[in-house]
């Protein structure tokens, strides 16, 4: 997927050429003119999830929660596995759908599929054995530490999961692990790629590690610039649309950070209908209306960035799946989307290339 070191000449004009096709620089297309939306009614953090794994930490140990295909404690027959991360609703079910339906439209019966929880207080109640079980506050999706019964960050749950998965005693035939999420979800995902400890855990040559960020609203930046700054935003490179006052578990600096992450495989999956800037949940922050208008904007801006600061290229690049908007499950049961996830020719992509 990515360029070899023998075809970097080519694959740089190729990138370039699909680059200024796909991202021109004065033409980010129109936003919907719709007022903004209220919040959909009925949507709730949906059920509990029915598996567990035992987190063990320096700091303390906790349950931490999954539905899944399969378990944690090992497969031998795997040989790929899918971690599909939910956003704040918490709604881990609905996500957990969006990846069985991937799983049979790609017919991938050898893959294992996590589809993580990240319990708050108020989803635990009447829960039995609910003590053991981490739980955060609302502010979970930066990697914060559980507020019980260990202060286990977030990410420390990815760490755990990637260590699991690469343990060949566990996972013999495993070779290929995708980190996939959309909207609040690719928001997780993209933080966690960029700071998170896990990848650098897991020897490269035996298990590669794939994040996908889809249609989020908001990315990470690695310095103060940005494509649309405002005078008066005082808070725009706070954590975590910047790196103003993180979390303990974040280490390094930011030059650190930067370099480790253009070197991590990294795919930004965006839907070229995704462009209203009045939608219900979109980040309309002044750290986030920085970024851009809608999500396809913020898109496009930081993929610009990165391959401004990056002239040698970097191990990402992006896919656009056509006609697609706001849509979880549209996105990643695409025929775009399931190339990207499984690592198949994105013919059916609007467009793709290398960053």
């Amino acid at each position: 997927m990515k360029r070899s070191n023998t075809t970097a000449f080519l694959g740089a004009i190729a990138s370039a050429l699909a680059f200024a096709v796909a991202f021109p620089l004065h033409a980010d297309g129109k936003a919907s003119p719709q007022p903004k939306e209220t919040r959909p009614p009925g949507l709730t953090s949906g059920k509990l999830a029915n598996r567990e794994f035992l987190v063990i930490s320096s700091r303390g140990d906790g349950v931490a929660l999954y539905f899944g295909n399969g378990s944690l404690d090992g497969n031998r027959d795997a040989t790929q596995a899918i971690i599909i991360v939910h956003g704040v609703l918490r709604n881990a079910d609905t996500y957990f759908s969006t990846g069985a339906l991937m799983l049979a439209k790609a017919e991938a019966s050898k893959t294992l599929l996590i589809a993580p929880q990240f319990t708050e207080a108020s989803d635990l109640y009447g829960r039995h054995g609910s003590s053991k079980i981490l739980r955060w506050d609302g502010n979970w999706p930066g990697g914060v530490s559980a507020t019980a019964p260990a202060p286990i960050s977030t990410y420390a749950v990815f760490d755990a999961m990637l260590t699991r998965l690469a343990d060949r005693s566990r996972f013999p035939a495993l070779r290929r692990i995708s980190i996939i999420g959309h909207s609040a979800g690719g928001q997780i995902v993209q933080r966690y790629a960029a700071v998170g400890h896990g990848p650098a855990l897991i020897p490269r040559a035996a298990l590669t590690v794939h994040f996908v960020v889809a249609n989020p609203s908001s990315y990470l930046y690695f310095d103060t610039w940005r494509p649309h700054k405002m005078k008066a935003c005082s808070d725009f490179n706070r954590w975590r649309y910047g790196l103003d006052g993180t979390p303990s578990y974040v280490t390094g600096t930011a030059r650190e950070l930067e370099q480790r992450y253009v070197h991590r495989d990294v795919t930004y999956l965006l839907g070229t209908a995704d462009i209203n800037a009045q939608e219900w949940d979109l980040d309309t922050s002044c750290a986030a209306e920085e970024q851009g208008a809608y999500r396809l904007q913020r898109g496009r801006a930081y993929i610009r960035y990165l391959r401004t600061r990056n002239p040698k290229g970097t191990a990402q690049d992006f896919a656009l799946v056509p006609g697609v908007g706001h849509d979880n499950r549209k996105m990643f049961t695409s025929a775009c989307g399931l190339a990207v996830v499984f690592d198949r020719p994105r013919s059916a992509c609007a467009a793709s290339g290398n960053i």
